[in-house]
């Protein structure tokens, strides 16, 4: 057995798991539905410590990438990687549908669970480590006011959100500039384990119906380790009419 395993099997009676980002989907695979509708620019909403937007470096993305993370210690892990990236940004933002301050909840998993919604216990049974351990002050800014300082004009840009929840909320301040998104990849819950979380249904019929996205992967997400019943997962979108011929 490779310290790998072993470590995953230790921490695992803990309640953890330990897996590569995203954990049964590679970042080739995203990368090349990025290159397919030629994205010029990355959102990555919920940057936390940097590790998506390292994935996609990594399997080749070259573009530009806009990175917003509101919490204090995983921005500074996140602009530490960006330091030595010209074309990656990190802003300090929470981002929403008002502008102003909120409330951030900061989760005891290194904050990768941290939200400004109430976590329920739904969430808190399958991963006790998850649970909120203080709170911190951030400011939060709708996404069409910075829109125009973060996007060059005929860019074409993919939004990503791991907002834990809040999707509803930065797509409701994204306002008509969502039409102006070419692709969309969210995080959304199977059940509730954030109070007025967007739910799997709701973010896919908002995405199709409403945006006109077409789902292009389902990357499996989130598992209670106790059931193995998968609680959350992310969900990959794309204008399907824009897609540059093969």
């Amino acid at each position: 057995m490779t310290l790998i395993h072993r470590v995953r099997s230790a921490v695992q009676r803990l309640g953890i798991d330990i897996a590569r980002y995203p954990a049964s989907w590679s970042g080739p695979q995203l990368v090349q539905l990025l290159q397919k509708f030629h994205i010029d620019v990355v959102i990555d909403v919920g940057g936390h410590c940097g590790g998506y937007a390292t994935m996609l470096r990594r399997s080749g993305y070259q573009g530009r990438i806009v990175s917003f993370e509101p919490l204090d210690g995983p921005r500074a892990e996140l602009r530490r990687r960006a330091s030595s990236d010209p074309s990656w940004t990190v802003l300090p933002y929470a981002l929403g549908d008002r502008t102003g301050t909120t409330v951030m909840n900061v989760a005891g998993n290194s904050g990768a669970s941290s939200s400004v919604l109430p976590m329920l216990d739904r969430h808190e049974q399958a991963a006790p480590h998850a649970g909120y351990t203080g709170q911190q002050t951030a400011e939060i800014r709708r996404l069409d006011e910075l829109w125009e300082q973060i996007v060059t004009p005929g860019e074409r840009v993919f939004l990503k959100m791991d907002v834990q929840g809040y999707e509803g909320h930065v797509l409701r301040g994204a306002g008509t500039r969502t039409a102006e998104c070419a692709g969309i990849q969210t995080e959304t819950s199977f059940v509730p384990l954030y109070e007025g979380g967007l739910l799997f249904n709701e973010a896919l019929s908002l995405a199709q119906a409403q945006f006109g996205l077409t789902l292009m992967s389902v990357i499996p997400g989130f598992t209670d380790p106790k059931s193995g019943q998968m609680l959350q997962c992310d969900v990959v979108l794309f204008r399907e009419r824009e897609a540059v011929p093969a």
